[in-house]
């Protein structure tokens, strides 16, 4: 028998599956893929080490038209529409469960550990969401949750299930240590749209945006961004950043560097028909440059291959008349 078991590399999910499969369960992991979440460091070494086949699912443009811009549950309190989040995850690990020939479903959630979307009503509203109810098992806290189909029927022994709750880790570490689990990743919430600097950004580009593309979201991840008469400057704050600002960019997108002077290097998109205000972005690269003491400043306009198109000449602007950061 198999079952699939969603995966985030952390410590409840790797739990969950050894729990299960000390039971003799065949365990299938599934990681799903999106701009926000999915992509932790680790997770394939993880899965490697549990011994367990992995199966990575881009879910991307479905998540952001169907769950992200249209919550049937609202969101909490950034940006994150947790409660459908939740069962749509394991509607598709459902499906993906019936592609594989697996019987049922396997989370790590623990009851209580999110106050808002762990408790027990929140934890039925997402088994009815996913289209799957009885066949989601909790190995972490099933003793406190309602006997589920695979313990009715056998398949797996109600009595090795556990009865954690709460946000404490302690039982989990234990735990762990018995089961020889020993590389884990610290507890933190995983998903950008629970952090308020990337809830707010996302709001100002969902105005321009109906449905962002990879690149828009990849931008809000990186530097300084500032709207300009519908288009959006993102000036990189270190190399890191410079760099990834370069791959990211886009036919149409305009790179600015300053030409004598070390600085960040620019992106700037238009997000509306209109001319973007080319000269006011030079002038606000140049702020963040070692040009920015200086009466004038040579910029480079660059297209998105790197390509020069053209010099301007800007006055830095000082740090008061700089437009606010989003």
């Amino acid at each position: 028998m198999k079952a699939i078991s969603l995966f985030s590399g952390g410590l409840d999910s790797q739990l969950a599956i050894r729990m299960i499969a000390r039971q003799g369960i065949e365990v299938i992991g599934v990681c799903f893929q999106t701009p926000f979440f999915g992509n932790s460091p680790g997770i394939i070494d993880s899965a490697d080490r549990l011994g367990i086949r992995l199966d990575v699912l881009d879910i991307s443009q479905e998540y952001i038209k169907d769950i992200l811009l249209n919550p049937r549950y609202g969101y909490g309190k950034n940006f994150n529409p947790c409660i459908d989040c939740h069962g749509f995850m394991l509607h598709k690990a459902g499906d993906h469960m019936k592609e594989v020939g697996a019987s049922f479903l396997v989370t790590g959630e623990v009851l209580g550990q999110r106050p808002m979307s762990q408790n027990k009503s929140s934890l039925a509203l997402v088994e009815k969401l996913s289209g799957y109810p009885g066949l989601i098992v909790r190995p972490l806290s099933g003793k406190l949750l309602s006997a589920t189909i695979p313990e009715q029927e056998g398949w797996i022994d109600r009595e090795q299930l556990l009865d954690i709750s709460g946000r404490g880790r302690t039982r989990q570490i234990a735990l762990a240590e018995e089961l020889g689990i020993v590389d884990y990743p610290s507890p933190a919430g995983g998903c950008l749209l629970t952090e308020p600097g990337f809830a707010r950004r996302l709001k100002s580009l969902l105005q321009y945006r109906q449905i962002p593309n990879w690149s828009d979201t990849e931008l809000l991840k990186v530097g300084r961004h500032f709207y300009l008469e519908g288009a959006l400057l993102v000036v990189g704050r270190n190399h890191s950043e410079n760099e990834r600002l370069k791959h990211t960019a886009l036919p149409g997108d305009i790179m600015i560097k300053m030409a004598e002077r070390p600085g960040p290097t620019g992106l700037l998109r238009r997000l509306t028909p209109s001319q973007a205000d080319i000269s006011h972005a030079a002038a606000i690269v140049a702020r963040y440059s070692d040009a920015k003491n200086l009466p004038q400043a040579d910029a480079k306009l660059l297209d998105h291959e790197g390509r020069l198109l053209s010099h301007l000449t800007v006055i830095p602007l000082s740090p008061d008349l700089t437009p606010t950061m989003v």
